[in-house]
């Protein structure tokens, strides 16, 4: 039984590399700040600065678009200069800069600066990270790789919301925030002294021949990204989930509950999705990922009690370590290495752009139809996105 469970440990090791474990390790510390902040971040809006669900929605689509924007262009200029780890070191401290404006904040504005600064620095880092996961991985290991930082990274998920909803009742909103600036500040300070090999400086890879084209990379690549670019229409930002859960009556320490809960979901499920996407192929397990978006849009649509909540948030942090981490490792599959930040960067850019006016047209659509318009539409767009992904990927 002994020999056995090393067995299962040595296995569960292979293809864990150390850079992968101290990226990994930066990423649970700068998640637990961002998410003591997210999980709250939504009702503090609508219930002491009150503002509008398009508000809301402008707020997140901003934050996301200005991260995208950079996804891309730290992708393509990580290829270009070969110097990977020093994006990460200003991505991370950018991130930590802003996070006080968050306690300081009385007017919806000001929180829109705090997440345009914040999301600045997750995209100057987010694809270069990845470009760093892949190229510290195998191949064969790729979807381990990707699903274990998923694990460490919503690690710091799990922590942000319970230190959040311990705390609520003593601190309110904004000691939660200036509470959230200890975990960022540990980020960066743990990212100082790791060693990163720079895949880039390796004999044979000439950064100077690297330029912005898609020439070259498979065809499959660009399907890939036409439909997840569609798909990224229907999974608008995350704040209208908590806001749909406080809509049918759950109360805000229960919505932050929720949302701990989808954390745990998404950290267990992460790395076995992970490993299935190496034995049964990528593009069935975003295609089952897909599935369950659908259904689980359908389910928010007409949702009216606390536990269908709960199963509904469940469902979701199935989705989301899906469709964080397998699509990643996905493009990563389709194209070379001296592409593969650019790639990255392409699918990370237009994916997290599309959130803005997905998020506009959910916020649009929850003042002035109905709170349940939302999900029914994005049902509607997965259901196309997978039939596009069976039959023409």
């Amino acid at each position: 039984m002994k020999h056995a469970k090393m067995s299962f440990f040595k296995r569960l090791k292979e293809g864990i590399t150390r850079n992968v474990i101290f990226i990994g390790l930066v990423s649970f510390f700068m998640d637990t700040s961002s998410e003591m902040i997210f999980s709250i971040l939504p009702l503090f809006l609508m219930n002491v600065l009150h503002a509008t669900a398009p508000i809301i929605g402008l707020i997140e689509g901003v934050a996301e678009s200005t991260a995208s924007i950079l996804k891309f262009a730290s992708g393509w200029l990580s290829d270009r200069c070969g110097k990977r780890k020093l994006f990460l070191y200003i991505g991370y401290g950018f991130s930590a800069l802003f996070k006080p404006l968050f306690a300081l904040a009385n007017t919806w504005p000001v929180v829109l600066a705090a997440r345009f600064g914040d999301w600045t620095g997750k995209g100057i880092r987010g694809t270069v990270r990845d470009a760093m996961l892949a190229d510290s991985s195998e191949k064969r290991y790729r979807g381990k790789v990707f699903g274990l930082h998923r694990v460490m990274d919503k690690s710091g998920a799990i922590a942000g919301p319970l230190l959040a909803m311990l705390l609520f009742s003593f601190l309110g909103y904004k000691g939660i925030f200036w509470i959230a600036v200890i975990p960022a500040l540990l980020a960066v300070l743990m990212i100082l002294p790791i060693r990163v090999r720079e895949k880039c400086h390796e004999e044979g890879f000439d950064s100077k021949k690297i330029s912005f084209s898609l020439k070259g990379i498979d065809r499959k690549y660009k399907r890939f990204l036409l439909i997840v670019a569609l798909f990224s229409f229907a999974n608008f930002s995350y704040a209208f989930f908590m806001l749909r859960a406080q809509d049918i009556g759950v109360k805000p320490e229960l919505v932050i509950t929720m949302y701990l809960f989808l954390n745990i979901v998404y950290s267990l499920s992460a790395m076995p999705f992970g490993i299935l996407s190496d034995r049964i192929g990528r593009k069935n397990v975003i295609a089952a990922g897909f599935f369950l978006f659908t259904l689980m849009m359908l389910g928010f649509a007409f949702a009216t009690t606390v536990i269908q909540a709960f199963i509904l948030f469940a469902m979701y942090g199935i989705f989301m370590s899906i469709f964080e981490g397998v699509p990643k490792a996905f493009v990563s599959d389709l194209v070379k290495e001296e592409k593969r930040g650019t790639a990255l960067g392409l699918f990370n850019g237009i994916t997290g752009i599309i959130v803005l006016p997905a998020s506009l047209i959910a916020g649009l659509l929850w003042q002035y139809a109905n709170p349940a318009m939302p999900f029914f539409l994005g049902a509607g767009i997965s259901v196309i996105s997978l039939i596009m992904l069976i039959f023409f990927v």
